[in-house]
């Protein structure tokens, strides 16, 4: 089967369509993977004990399943015990969940590499807990992480043509659908996996080079 430019012009926009989709799974489901995993991070942190081994079941359980199983859980399962979602709500909440369990690990290494001059410091000064972790500590556990966080985000971008079993309609199922309709794959495969490469390496460069703004910032 050779290359048909007139068929790749005529899918286009719907790729395009599928692929905005895609996008704002990925922003949603990285903003809760960032807050959910700082909660996470706070939770393995509590003088609570009850409330630390939950947290740290709930990470060790959620990174030794499979992101299939968990999205299967929410969108077919869920509805049993009363929580019905929407696809969409359904993949970007596993997907988050999913990755913010891995954001806390990277959270807690953060956290962990603050001097432990600078606790004390703040305790000297007199700072509540909340000016302790707002001023002093997570400007500083976070600054050093960011590059890592934003890697996550690459992966996560890359890991949603998996939500289309959920029947989220992102890039590659818009893509399925196209190619079982016109039997023809190559132009929207094709078109699916530049499109992912050109997107994940412009976000590689823009987290290097945030990487390289912040270590000039600690100079």
């Amino acid at each position: 089967m050779s290359w048909s430019w007139d068929f790749t012009l005529k899918i286009l926009p719907q790729l395009l369509d599928a692929a905005k989709v895609t996008i704002s799974a990925t922003l949603v489901a990285f903003v809760i993977s960032l807050a959910g995993g700082l909660l996470l991070t706070f939770g393995r942190r509590s003088k609570v004990k009850l409330l630390s081994m939950i947290c740290y079941w709930f990470i060790e359980f959620v990174r030794s399943t499979p992101l299939l199983v968990q999205l299967f859980f929410i969108f077919y399962v869920a509805p049993d015990i009363g929580l019905k979602l929407s696809p969409f709500t359904a993949g970007v909440l596993g997907l988050g969940l999913h990755y913010s369990t891995y954001m806390s690990e990277v959270y807690r290494a953060g956290i962990e590499a603050v001097p432990r001059g600078q606790w004390e410091a703040a305790t000297a000064l007199n700072f509540s807990k909340v000016q302790m972790w707002k001023s002093v500590i997570l400007p500083q556990a976070i600054r050093p992480i960011v590059p890592v966080l934003g890697n996550y985000g690459i992966s996560m971008f890359k890991e949603t043509p998996v939500l289309s079993v959920i029947t989220v309609i992102e890039l590659l199922g818009r893509a399925q659908i196209i190619g079982s309709t016109w039997f023809r794959y190559l132009e929207p495969i094709t078109l699916v996996g530049v499109f992912f490469f050109i997107m994940s390496y412009v976000s590689s460069l823009l987290v290097r080079r945030l990487e390289m703004s912040l270590k000039l910032q600690q100079k």
